[in-house]
């Protein structure tokens, strides 16, 4: 019974930070959805988080039709090569799996994602709007069990806020999050701690994490996701800073449940 105490007192003292704020990508690539909750399975990611990409033209031409495999990043629209994807912000409607593209205010495209047709007209939008960058005609695919995160496991990505307000005072200037497409933002945890908890459990809400790795980043966080711009200097920056190029951590879901903005976060 005493060991049973100590235990519990020793899980109390280890429970640090908080989450901020949860987000999918619904589209590869695209902006992001924020999000109060969301219920976790083990060993998958975010529901609905990258089901869909863009292929580009060159890739397109390659994909045989229903393929749903795991494809690397080269094969899609992304920002960092094609950062005017940032122009756009894609609306998802999970229920209906229709798809609206807004620009500056104003609805420019709508299609649903699970319907040929739909998928068409979104297609023509992407291929007028981004000629160059799509290199030929687009075609957007829907993935199988594998969505399409940069890697091939079924991750989800942590963000530290403390780190990339400890990365701001590098780059001597504001560094948004978003950069870094993360689904979990937390606060309340030191700059750079959580590349500690690799090989750790982690314990949000009714889920569980392993942390696997430690996330190395590339020339897409130079996008600003507001502006469309590429400003800055993220990888670079981090290496000149800090001697490495990771920010954020991928954690392997082993014991699903709810998790919601505001709960605490555990280290085991």
């Amino acid at each position: 019974m005493r060991v049973d105490r100590l235990s519990k007192l020793f899980i109390v003292r280890c429970s640090m930070g908080k989450i901020s704020a949860i987000y999918r990508f619904p589209v590869k690539g695209m902006t992001g959805e924020s999000l109060e909750s969301v219920p976790l399975e083990a060993g998958r990611m975010l529901p609905n988080d990258r089901r869909f990409g863009i292929l580009h033209g060159a890739s397109a031409r390659r994909a045989e039709a229903g393929d749903r495999d795991w494809k690397a990043k080269a094969n899609f629209l992304q920002l960092a090569q094609a950062e005017k994807l940032a122009q756009l912000e894609a609306r998802f409607d999970e229920e209906t799996a229709i798809l609206q593209i807004w620009r500056k205010g104003r609805n420019v495209s709508s299609g649903k994602l699970t319907d040929v047709n739909g998928r068409t007209v979104l297609e023509q939008f992407f291929a007028a709007f981004m000629t160059k960058e799509s290199r030929g005609q687009p075609r957007i695919v829907e993935s199988g069990d594998q969505p399409y995160s940069d890697v091939k496991v079924p991750f989800v990505s942590i963000i530290n806020l403390e780190s990339v307000r400890d990365l701001e005072r590098v780059v001597g200037q504001p560094v948004d999050p978003l950069r870094f497409r993360g689904n979990l933002l937390i606060e309340g945890v030191p700059a750079w701690e959580e590349f500690t908890w690799v090989g750790k459990t982690v314990k949000v809400g009714d889920a569980e994490f392993q942390v696997a790795e430690r996330i190395g980043r590339c020339p897409a966080t130079n996008v600003d996701p507001a502006t469309a711009q590429r400003d800055l200097t993220i990888p670079r920056d981090l290496q000149n800073g800090f001697g490495h190029t990771d920010c954020g951590i991928y954690v392997d879901v082993t014991c699903g449940g709810m998790i919601r903005v505001g709960e605490e976060i555990t280290v085991l």
